[in-house]
């Protein structure tokens, strides 16, 4: 029988408020939801946005570099420091994790440049980096021979600056001109400098673009489409452009011609440019895409100049063209309405159709688009399609994951006789990959038919190959050397039952001799958001600084990610977010009673969605788990659209300032969740100031309601490095042996 106590006087906004369960009872249809008699003590007394902030007492520490929020992480980094850095294991792991990051034997990251093979190089010398690059034939060999290109090392210095290379953008189809992005610190903002890599030098009179979050493609040699800050009222509240430009060699962007305009409300992540060429640069469609939100967007052609709208659903991903047809994955059934209920096809599913097609209007274009129409592949309930390659001749290479393990399928369009006439369809064959593994694609040259993909596993290092997909032939380049003794460790994969009933999967890597009385020492991993799958992966600094000392390692697939489609991320959206959280918390008790770990020795760890995922962990469910490394999070849900760029996110979460989603998402919010009685673990908190994707005053507001609570917790947070984490091995390192410090203190000590 269920046993559900209240107290009867509980106001109405608080109820709604209460986690579906704060406190597992004896037996499994016991819940006992913990004192609900008052609300925690900073609960809003109302949810609209003027309540929240007067309810918020730590508001100076959202403003980045502001004299109290400074002084609050100079103390707080003082005290992680002498705690983390402090204790006997840290210069062992950090010199261990830096090994790792910065070993000459990594396999060189390549992508293709003009005939030549590119790569970006981090190594103890070179730890903001080298772009470099040298032949296929040099790359195939043991010795390759490399010309550098742009020293990030050199040019910081000589400009004194701390620049972190963000990437390089060059015309085909020579690829000697190329649009150069770099960011101070490491933001998402960066400054943009066209170089040739015939010269070695920045272009004399090339484009040049002040820092922003650019959205930008080559048109031609002499014209880039840019999606920018043009000024006032340019960009959404979220920060994005919504204005497309077309920027001539020599102008300003005050002079550039306007193609395209959205609207000021619009959601998302900005309207941006795509310029779909063939192998041989000769371009094949110019699009737009204009978010209307997180997830929902309207696709336009270019067509003389002239904007035209595709006849596309709204959750679409633009993956290329071939042939005449645009070739896109579709987020959700696609119905048209003379074909009432019925889709015509299946959410998850990627297809081909005419462009020609898709530029009609209403429903008197439904006929020619079903004819038109092609389905490459439709994913099974627990499939899903990831990674797609785009080629010239009719061809698509693409990654497919089968309950959370990875195909990689070769997609052949062919024709057939059917009723007299030909008609179109895909010829699929799998290409050979190991059992157990994640697949990814690299990059890709349409002019010869090949790309770079990869695979690797928990216990298995990466390999780089080279498929020529004309040739259906697959080529090895370079296996990774094994970073830790994988010989010690199997990978099991089970399922947790969720709050709905609901399968939830989920991968240990555990010691191969463990005895299952509850002891092993084990981090959760999860995300479960943005429908971003986590499938297996080789992680050497984890493998060889937890896995080797004895340590578990599981990864959650929980309810968010894409591991099975569309599908599984758009169940728990806005007002059904609790059910990712129970998702995780499943994962904690089927761990727990297989007798693998048990609370004493389970931790948690989450970056960025993560972090709404771990605080929630924490301030739900304490009696699971005994440390908790919240990293880069959101966490204050009811002001993460206030903070830049959170409005972005709308689409995941829901908007506060409406009343009905204020109160769903209040009922998990852990910064408004806190309790001084609670019983929390001592937690890890940590971000960067650099950080212009997730502001810094999430973290920062989490740890100091902590310290004036009264809870243990550690704070740092590191001053550049950006969202990303990536400015350097040397400051990556550090990072690591911090997290696995604090996760050996908690759990093995």
């Amino acid at each position: 029988m269920k046993r559900l106590l209240l107290t009867a006087a509980i106001p109405a906004l608080w109820l709604a408020a209460v986690p579906a369960f704060a406190q597992q009872a004896d037996g499994p249809d016991d819940i006992i939801i913990a004192d609900v008699r008052r609300p925690a003590p900073h609960f809003p007394a109302d949810l609209t946005p003027a309540g929240v902030r007067a309810a918020d007492d730590h508001l100076a520490l959202e403003e980045v570099n502001g004299a109290e929020a400074m002084a609050f992480v100079a103390e707080s980094n003082r005290k992680a420091l002498a705690a983390l850095e402090g204790d006997r294991r840290y210069e062992t792991f950090r010199a261990q994790a830096f090994d790792i990051l910065s070993a000459t034997d990594r396999i060189p990251s390549p992508s293709f440049l003009g005939e030549g093979i590119g790569n970006f190089w981090q190594d103890a010398a070179n730890p903001k980096g080298i772009w470099r690059r040298t032949t296929l034939d040099s790359y195939r060999s043991d010795a390759t021979r490399w010309e550098t290109l742009l020293d990030i090392d050199a040019l910081s210095r000589a400009e004194e600056k701390d620049w972190v290379w963000k990437g390089a953008d060059c015309l085909a189809p020579d690829e000697t001109r190329c649009l150069v992005s770099l960011s101070d610190g490491g933001k998402d903002a960066v400054v943009v400098r066209e170089f040739d890599t015939s010269t070695g030098l920045w272009v004399e009179d090339g484009f040049i673009l002040p820092e922003g979050k650019h959205r930008l493609e080559w048109l031609d040699r002499d014209t880039l489409l840019v999606a920018t800050d043009f000024g006032p009222n340019t960009l959404t509240e979220s920060g994005y452009p919504f204005i497309v430009k077309a920027l001539k060699r020599g102008q300003t962007l005050a002079q550039a011609t306007e193609v395209y305009r959205g609207d000021i409300g619009d959601g998302g992540y900005g309207v941006s440019p795509s310029v779909l060429r063939n192998g041989a640069g000769a371009v094949q469609a110019v699009l737009i895409s204009r978010p209307l939100d997180t997830f929902r967007s309207e696709t336009w052609q270019l067509i003389d100049g002239q904007p035209v709208k595709l006849g596309l659903p709204e959750r679409v991903n633009v993956r290329g063209v071939t042939g005449g047809r645009l070739i896109f994955t579709i987020d959700e059934d696609w119905r048209l309405a003379s074909r009432g209920d019925r889709p015509i096809h299946k959410a998850g599913s990627l297809l081909a159709y005419s462009l020609t097609a898709l530029g009609g209007r209403g429903d008197r274009d439904t006929a020619a688009r079903i004819r038109d129409s092609e389905t490459v592949f439709e994913p099974s309930d627990r499939q899903s399609v990831e990674d797609v390659a785009v080629l010239d001749g009719g061809r698509l290479v693409a990654t497919l994951y089968d309950n959370v393990r990875g195909r990689l399928v070769q997609f052949v369009d062919s024709e057939r006789m059917s009723d007299s006439r030909l008609v179109n369809f895909w010829n699929q064959q799998a290409l050979q990959i190991p059992e157990n593994v994640s697949v990814h694609l690299g990059d890709l040259s349409r002019a010869s038919s090949r790309l770079f993909y990869s695979v690797d596993g928990f216990l298995t290092p990466s390999t780089l190959s080279l498929a020529d997909a004309r040739a259906g032939v697959t080529e090895t380049l370079r296996t990774a050397p094994a970073r830790f003794d994988a010989s010690t460790h199997v990978v099991e994969q089970f399922e947790a039952t969720s709050s709905d009933g609901t399968k939830i999967p989920y991968f240990v890597v555990r010691p191969r001799d463990l005895v299952m009385d509850g002891h092993a020492p084990t981090i959760i991993y999860g995300y479960g958001g943005f429908q971003v799958s986590k499938p297996p992966a080789y992680i050497p600094e984890m493998g060889r600084l937890w896995l080797e000392n004895g340590g578990v390692y599981v990864n959650a697939n929980i309810r968010g990610g894409g591991e099975f489609g569309p599908t599984w991320h758009q169940s728990v959206l806005k007002e059904n977010r609790q059910l990712a959280f129970d998702d995780y918390a499943a994962v904690a008790r089927d761990l727990h009673q297989r007798g693998i770990t048990s609370p004493r020795r389970t931790g948690v760890y989450g970056r960025s969605n993560g972090g709404v995922l771990t605080s929630v962990a924490m301030t739900q469910h304490p009696e699971l788990i005994n440390a908790a490394v919240i990293e880069s999070p959101l966490i204050d849900m009811l002001r993460y659209h206030e903070l830049p760029a959170g409005a972005s996110w709308i689409g995941e979460y829901g908007d506060p300032r409406i009343p009905e989603e204020a109160a769903f998402i209040a009922r998990y919010s852990a910064y408004q969740q806190l309790r001084p009685e609670a019983e929390y673990p001592r937690v890890y908190i940590t971000t960067n100031t650099r950080d212009d994707r997730v502001h810094p005053g999430h973290a920062r507001k989490f740890a100091a309601r902590l310290e004036a609570m009264g809870h243990d917790h550690l704070y740092y947070e590191e001053t550049s490095g950006g969202h990303s984490n990536d400015a350097d091995p040397v400051a990556n390192a550090r990072r690591w042996a911090r997290h696995y410090v604090y996760l050996a203190q908690q759990l093995m000590d």
